[in-house]
């Protein structure tokens, strides 16, 4: 595919996927979508590849879906075209995403973001869900994952007022994971991704599997299927080499199986 919306790169193990819509603040299309999905397909089947970066500019991660694209929908048009279904892609990879956010990270952009596995922020960046302001609300996740990221009462205010939310806020109420100078974002998410790929790829995606599942289940459950996960990968290579490596004080050469 050739991308018109999207840059697409290539740094040693990591995927680096630069939003590219500056005309519209990198507002998210139908195309855009399309794009990223399959330029996360092509990371998820490269082997070579352990971890993505999604970015944007530094004015804007993605101020939103596009307006103008939802304005004239009907309901038929949007429950037969299967409208939105595409956006969860990014939810059901299988390897670490990481959003690197500057600017507005507004509407579809949070929840573009909320998909990734975690978010390290510019201290430029203001997140808000202010669909409630079009006559609409959230409609791919935000609700849903807002509020198991920050919990329901500043979710509540987020969503009800539309009210934007700084980089420092989002960071004191556990949205973001990371605050840097905005001229440090880029090189720290690729520097954070560098080292999650350098690690045997089948254990983090089976921790990256384990995390996600604290979310869907109750603490025993949880602690099962953490434990099944666990005493499995005591049948990888991987564990053998990064135990033996430890007891000889020396680096581990994972070889991802």
């Amino acid at each position: 595919m050739v991308y018109q919306n999207i840059i697409v790169e290539i740094r040693g193990k990591v995927g680096l996927v630069t939003l590219n819509r500056p005309q519209a603040l990198n507002a998210l299309n139908e195309a855009l979508i399309a794009e990223l999905n399959d330029a996360l397909g092509s990371f998820e089947s490269n082997p070579e590849i352990g971890c993505t970066v999604i970015t944007g500019s530094e004015k804007a991660f993605a101020a939103g879906a596009d307006v103008k694209e939802m304005a004239e929908k009907t309901y038929v048009e949007s429950y037969l075209g299967r409208f939105l279904d595409g956006w969860t892609r990014i939810a059901e990879t299988r390897k670490p995403v990481i959003a690197a956010v500057s600017g507005f990270c507004l509407g579809g952009g949070l929840e573009l973001a909320m998909m990734c596995d975690f978010i390290i922020a510019s201290e430029t960046a203001r997140f808000a869900l202010p669909e409630i302001t079009l006559g609409i609300m959230p409609g791919a996740g935000g609700t849903q994952r807002l509020p198991r990221y920050i919990g329901k009462a500043k979710a509540m205010d987020l969503i009800l007022t539309g009210r934007m939310m700084d980089a420092v806020e989002a960071e004191r109420c556990g949205l973001v994971a990371r605050l840097v100078a905005p001229d440090r974002l880029l090189d720290e998410a690729l520097a954070a991704a560098s080292k999650i790929a350098a690690y045997s790829q089948p254990i983090v995606m089976m921790a990256k599997e384990t995390v996600n599942r604290a979310q869907e289940t109750s603490l025993a459950e949880g602690a099962r299927f953490e434990r099944r996960l666990f005493l499995s990968m005591f049948s990888t290579e991987d564990q053998k080499e990064g135990m033996k490596a430890f007891i000889e004080k020396r680096k581990p050469a994972f070889r991802n199986r």
